[in-house]
Parts: structure tokens; C-alpha cells; sequence
């Protein structure tokens, strides 16, 4: 793989990407020709792969009915199509090494996924789709290091948090130029709600009323992903999801969220599909239990570092204090709501939880095979943070103290070489030491055990200001910087020695072409917990 990152043609490479890659279409195959002409190019929402394993690759379509249709109640339904792919090892599809046929149907919304077996290690792939004569954009994506295999770096994109309306999507545009190795996405990839009655200050309105059927949710997908910077970023590199609320409904948690129980389940399920449906994920998140999407997983990246991928919706307790049905309040008085401090309220779930401590186990210092990085993927904010006023927030880990200290104490137990956490949910960024005791000040007696980055949002707004943030960081010295007040991502360079976090930032979340500038920039050295400013 670096051979191909040191290669000369990469900077074409990432124009061509950033760009939304031209399709071409030539002479067509004797597949193509017996396929049924659609009038249209179907593939109006782009391509993307999965979790990357060492020997195989997850590539995923999703043929849709003209741009225009999106939203109305008479959109043309698709036929079953007959989907061609085809995988190189070149961009002109010259040395092609796989190629097969699929079927598009209905039931799943016309979504595509196909795993290509047989591949090398380390490798990267090109991959494309034809249905008819119509040609997908070109998609590029890699294979894992073998387990044991001595990696020299990782490079990924994180983000999370892109409601439409509230900003152009013009950090992935800067993604698909930084060519990463993965783009690790941390949840509220759409947003449920329809436009605001007031459109001041926002970027573009979306037509879509809030969603509720499963039509309802694919449209949703269908709008988001006609951005195409959007689509470039899918096409550069492979692509780990997780979930949290906005893809379902704000602050809805397992079973509980708002209105008569049996309304909201169905509402749930109809979500769920939708997200499978138009998320790269590989098959086994289905099949476990066709009632649940299993999420919460483990990706290697040689010897290097380990990604724990987490699930921190699908299983958690309700929030303290917070009444069936009714929406979530946010907050709560530490004094009267006494269910905060419940120590068998769990923020994973407690199946989650014992899977994890497993999984720190073999992550271990002691372990043969353990990783030099332990990255922990999950939501949002997992530092602690105290506000003057006694009021605690209760949808991040502050809702679930109990949980967090359990976790933080099992860091500290199996003692990974380093362990950082990655978060997003909040729409600010938040750079953070985790010391022993969670909730109380890193100290001499209270040593650092991990690290935190927690980034802001691709284009949602923070809804708090710059002062109130300031005031947050005074009073908690375990936050070591906040902002809230940019959108963009976090790009990370992982290697043996080192993990750097470089926070990206938009000038002007509503301007299209906007600029990209880095806000700020941190390391955590190998064997030394918490993280240190770059000047």
C-alpha cells in the first residue's frame, strides 16, 4: 500500500476523486446489452466499501428513480435490475481481477453489496457498477494488513453530525483530497427532522417532511448522499459506520423513544432498514437477528492499531429521569434525580460491555499479539463535564457515570499500551485527558489512562457559544481544549511512535467553496496518556 501512496499518479488520483470521477460508458458487454434501458443513470447517490478485512473488500450501490422524484407520492417504481460489477486493480479497469453479476430489488430498497474474495493484503482496489448501459462513478478502496503484520501507518478521517439544511457538506470535499486510509463515521449521517419554518441562516432547503415510514428514511439517505462531495469521499477510501440517534429520532434510545411504544417500534425498524440499506456494511450485520443490526465490532489494522467499534443506541438504559414516551429534557438536577447514579444503568449495554472488556484483554501489553494502539469509536463525549449551575447532561456518558468509571476502570485493569477515544454527537471539538478516577481532576494521585478526541460536525450546529465553553473548560481541567464555534472533521496519522489529531475546520459552513483551515493540532506519544498541543 505505500508503494501506491508514494506514487506519482496519487495527486491525480485525488483530483479525479475530488472531482466525483467522470463516468464513461464504451462499447457495452453482451450483460449490458441484454439489460433493460433505463433513460437514466440510476446511480444518483454514488458508490462506497466497508470495514477493510485482509483478504476481501464490501463494495456498495444503490440504484435509485430520477433526482426529481425524491419526496413525491407518485415516484416511479424500479423493476428488479440486473447490477454488473467489476473490480481492478487500475482506475481504467484495464487489469480487472473480479467481476459478477447482482440483483437490485425492492425489498431492500434496491441496495447492492457484493463481497469480492480471493484478495491480497495491504492492497488497494478500484470498483465500479453498470446496470443497462449506465456506468457508477469509480470507487477505491483497500484491503487490511494481515494481523500480524508490522504497520508503519494509518491515516483516517473522523466525523459525524451532517444535518443538510444547516450546512454545505464542504469538509468531505477536503477528505477526498486528503485520500485517508478510512473515514471512520461516528453517527447522525441524516437527519430526521423537515426544514425549519424559518429558513435564515440556513445553507439549502431540503423539500422532505420528518420522516416516519421507511420511504420516508430511504428519501432521506437519497437527498444526503446526492451531495457530491459527499459521494467523493465515499468513492476515496474505505468507510467504518456506527449509528446514534438522528438516524432514527433525536435522543431515542433501545426500545424508548417518543409517542405510543408500538408507533415509535415500527417507526424504529422502518429507520434501521434504511440505514442498512444505504450504509456499507457487510451481511452479518443483518443475519445475527433480523430484528437488530449488530454494530458493535472489532477492525485490525496489523499490529498496529485496533478499532472497537461501539453501539452506544441500540442497547443502552433510558436516560435518568427521563418518562417513557416524552421527549428527553437534556439535562437534569444532579440533587433531585437520584436514578443518575444508579450503577446498574448501563450506556452500552451490559452484553456490550462484557464483549469490550474482552476485547481490552487482548489488547492487553502483555497479549503476544497485541496492538501499539487501542482506539475506542464510539458517539460522543465520554469525558466528564461539570457544570456550576448542578444540572448534568444525560444523552452523552454524563447520563451514565456509573458505566463510564466501569469502562475507565477496565482501561486501567488490562492496560493497553494507549488507548484513545474517538467521539463525535455534540458539534464541538473537545480534546480531553481520562484519568483514573473519571470524574475528578488528573493529578499525581489521580494519573491519566487514556485520551480523548471528540470532534465536531460535518455541517450541524452547536447551538452554544464560544463564552459557555470557555466557562466549561475553566471549571473541568481534565478538558484541555474546546471549541465550539467551527465544523469540519478530525484527520488522525497514526504510527508506532506517535498519534497526531488534526482538527479541520470550514471558513464558512454556508458558503459552498468554502476553504478549509486546521484549527488546531495534538499528539499522543507513544506510552504517555493524554494528549499534547502542537504548536
Amino acid at each position: 500500500m505505500s508503494a501506491l501512496k508514494n506514487s506519482p499518479t496519487l495527486q491525480r488520483r485525488r483530483f479525479l476523486i475530488a472531482s466525483g470521477f467522470a463516468t464513461a460508458v464504451g462499447s457495452l458487454p453482451l450483460w449490458a446489452r441484454a439489460s433493460n434501458a433505463l433513460g437514466y443513470n440510476p446511480f444518483t447517490i454514488g458508490v462506497a466499501s466497508g470495514d477493510a478485512q485482509s483478504n476481501n473488500i464490501l463494495i456498495w450501490t444503490r440504484l435509485t428513480t430520477p433526482p426529481e422524484s425524491l419526496g413525491t407520492t407518485d415516484a416511479p417504481q424500479l423493476p428488479p435490475l440486473k447490477v454488473h460489477w467489476e473490480v481492478a486493480h487500475d482506475e481504467q479497469f484495464r487489469q480487472i481481477i473480479a467481476n459478477g453479476n447482482t440483483k437490485a430489488t425492492a425489498e431492500w430498497g434496491h441496495s447492492v453489496r457484493v463481497q469480492v474474495d480471493g484478495l491480497a493484503p495491504d492492497h488497494w482496489y478500484f470498483y465500479r457498477f453498470m446496470c443497462g448501459d449506465a456506468t457508477s462513478i469509480t470507487g477505491r478502496c483497500c484491503t487490511a494488513p494481515l494481523a500480524n503484520a508490522d504497520v508503519r501507518q494509518l491515516r483516517l478521517a473522523v466525523a459525524s453530525c451532517q444535518r443538510w439544511e444547516h450546512g454545505f457538506y464542504t469538509a468531505w470535499r477536503q477528505v477526498a483530497q486528503d485520500a485517508p486510509d478510512m473515514v471512520l463515521f461516528l453517527g447522525d449521517y441524516i437527519y430526521e427532522y423537515a426544514q425549519p419554518e424559518k429558513a435564515e441562516g440556513l445553507a439549502r432547503p431540503q423539500p422532505l417532511r420528518t420522516a416516519h415510514t421507511l420511504q420516508d428514511y430511504r428519501d432521506r439517505y437519497a437527498l444526503h448522499k446526492s451531495d457530491a462531495h459527499l459521494q467523493a469521499a465515499h468513492a476515496v477510501c474505505n468507510w467504518s459506520v456506527i449509528w446514534d440517534d438522528h438516524e432514527v429520532e433525536n435522543d431515542y434510545v433501545a426500545q424508548y423513544g417518543r409517542g405510543e411504544p408500538a408507533h415509535f417500534l415500527e417507526r424504529r425498524m422502518a429507520a434501521w432498514q434504511a440505514f442498512y440499506e444505504n450504509m456499507p456494511l457487510r451481511p452479518a450485520a443483518m443475519l445475527r437477528n433480523q430484528q437488530r443490526l449488530a454494530l458493535y465490532r472489532t477492525l485490525n489494522w496489523g499490529r498496529l492499531a485496533r478499532l472497537h467499534m461501539l453501539d452506544g443506541r441500540q442497547y443502552r438504559d433510558l436516560q435518568a429521569c427521563r418518562t417513557p414516551g416524552q421527549a428527553s429534557t437534556g439535562t437534569v438536577d444532579i440533587e433531585t434525580c437520584t436514578a443518575l447514579q444508579d450503577p446498574t444503568r448501563s450506556f452500552l449495554g451490559w452484553e456490550q460491555e462484557r464483549w469490550l472488556g474482552q476485547q481490552l484483554k487482548t489488547d492487553a501489553q502483555s497479549a503476544a499479539t497485541a496492538p501499539r494502539w487501542t482506539s475506542l469509536v464510539q458517539t460522543t463525549l465520554f469525558s466528564p463535564r461539570s457544570f456550576k449551575n448542578g444540572k448534568q447532561a444525560t444523552d452523552s456518558w454524563d447520563g451514565y457515570p456509573a458505566a463510564r468509571q466501569r469502562l475507565v476502570s477496565q482501561i486501567r485493569q488490562t492496560r493497553p499500551r494507549n488507548t484513545v477515544v474517538l467521539g463525535g454527537d455534540i458539534h464541538q471539538n473537545y480534546v480531553c485527558a481520562i484519568a483514573q478516577q473519571s470524574a475528578q481532576a488528573p493529578g499525581r494521585d489521580n494519573p491519566i489512562v487514556a485520551s480523548e478526541f471528540c470532534g465536531t460536525s460535518i455541517s450541524s450546529r452547536s447551538g452554544t457559544t464560544q463564552a459557555k465553553v470557555d466557562a466549561i473548560v475553566a471549571h473541568n481541567p481534565q478538558v484541555l481544549y474546546a471549541r465550539s464555534d467551527e465544523r469540519g472533521y478530525s484527520l488522525l496519522h497514526i504510527t508506532p511512535q506517535a498519534m497526531s489529531c488534526e482538527l479541520r475546520a470550514v471558513t464558512n459552513p454556508l458558503q459552498a467553496d468554502s476553504s478549509i483551515y486546521t484549527l488546531a493540532r495534538f499528539v499522543v506519544q507513544d506510552g504517555r496518556p493524554g494528549p499534547e498541543k502542537i504548536a
